[in-house]
């Protein structure tokens, strides 16, 4: 399994993988198909680390040993042969293809099993998926004001990649979810296996964003690529669009803040939407943030009193007016020769399926 064409399959397959790195590493960046099941944890690695430092391989894989005996081998020895038994068709790494994947494959080789080892290790399947950003097919990317429903819009295309739901995060200063985003390394490995899972497109659809999305960020050679790709671009009205942010990042957030932090709700859901204000701050400009942060203030303070959530909807239009529309427009002029249509659903749709289809049939219209 060392060549790339072998570790690209891994990936189109979703071939399972055993990885034996520590928890630590794992939770760092890691592949959606892994299971974590360490031949040792953070302490015994930490360990083996300074025994490594001081002394040398031989004295660290001595001390390995060690650590990892009796009950202990027996327990992760028995882990590997159960996801074995559910998985017999998986795969074994560590991090390099080093001692760790060498000794666990030993192990279970000695019951019964003679499971492949991945030659290189996490770090080649990485090497491996980053290649794939970087040998992208053509980029058509779907733009529009915020509000406008790119990311909805886009469901209904194939092949189309869904950045903001790989990056756990809506994109705006208000599109944090609950739940916390990716690492940067789990966000660029699952970001690459969606990528080479459509590479034998001729093209593929993206929504507009900029560098970051919440704390991860697009890796260079995607955002070079998106530097020149066509644009096909969505419009709303303000109406519209508000009613649309008002329905996704407050009544469907204020459910999932309910149902997630029960008693604490009201006192979250405010600490969310007050970060968020204050995280444009410099943006807005001193005026006009004091008048969307009071207006904010006052629609919770209205949600408490009289259980409504519809005094929102006033900051949202005052934000999308003095705020990201008026920043949309300014970005957008700077690459205005790349947008190739303006106008409705309907229009934008036409135009994304006549284009796809002069590019050899790719991307047809699921819905």
């Amino acid at each position: 399994m060392a060549n790339t064409l072998d570790m690209q399959t891994i990936f189109r397959e979703d071939i399972p993988l055993i990885d034996v790195r520590a928890p630590v590493e794992f939770d760092a960046g890691a592949f959606s198909q892994a299971s974590n099941l360490p031949i040792l944890d953070d302490m015994q690695r930490e360990q083996v680390g300074i025994c490594y430092s001081a002394s040398g391989p031989e004295s660290a894989t001595s001390l390995g040993y060690d650590l990892v005996s009796g009950e202990d081998r027996d327990i992760k020895v028995a882990a590997w042969l159960a996801f074995l038994r559910e998985h017999p068709d998986a795969l074994l790494y560590c991090f390099r293809g080093g001692q760790r994947s060498r000794i666990a494959c030993e192990w279970l080789k000695a019951e019964g099993y003679d499971v492949p080892r991945i030659e290189g290790g996490y770090k080649a399947l990485r090497r491996c998926l980053l290649s794939t950003i970087e040998n992208l097919p053509p980029l058509i990317i779907v733009a529009g004001k915020t509000g406008s429903g790119k990311t909805e819009f886009l469901q209904q295309f194939d092949p189309a990649i869904d950045l903001e739901g790989i990056a756990n995060h809506r994109g705006s200063a208000f599109g944090r979810h609950i739940s916390a985003q990716p690492t940067q390394l789990n966000f660029e490995n699952e970001l690459s296996i969606h990528f080479l899972k459509l590479a034998q497109h001729p093209s593929i659809f993206i929504e507009d964003e900029g560098r970051m999305i919440g704390k991860v960020h697009l890796p260079p050679p995607l955002q070079e690529k998106m530097k020149t790709a066509p644009i096909a671009l969505l419009e709303d009205s303000i109406a519209t669009r508000a009613e649309r942010i008002y329905q996704e990042y407050i009544e469907l957030q204020w459910r999932e803040y309910e149902a997630h932090f029960e008693g604490r709700a009201a006192d979250e859901f405010s600490r969310y939407l007050i970060e968020a204000v204050d995280a444009i701050r410099k943006r807005l400009g001193n005026t006009a943030h004091s008048e969307v942060r009071g207006s904010v203030l006052a629609a919770l303070k209205h949600q408490e009193q009289l259980g409504s959530l519809e005094g929102h909807r006033e900051w949202i239009t005052l934000l999308l007016a003095d705020y990201y529309d008026p920043m949309y427009d300014y970005q957008l002029k700077k690459k205005s020769s790349r947008v190739k249509v303006t106008g409705s659903r309907e229009v934008v749709t036409d135009w994304l399926l006549s284009h796809t289809e002069s590019l050899k049939k790719a991307g047809l219209c699921r819905g």
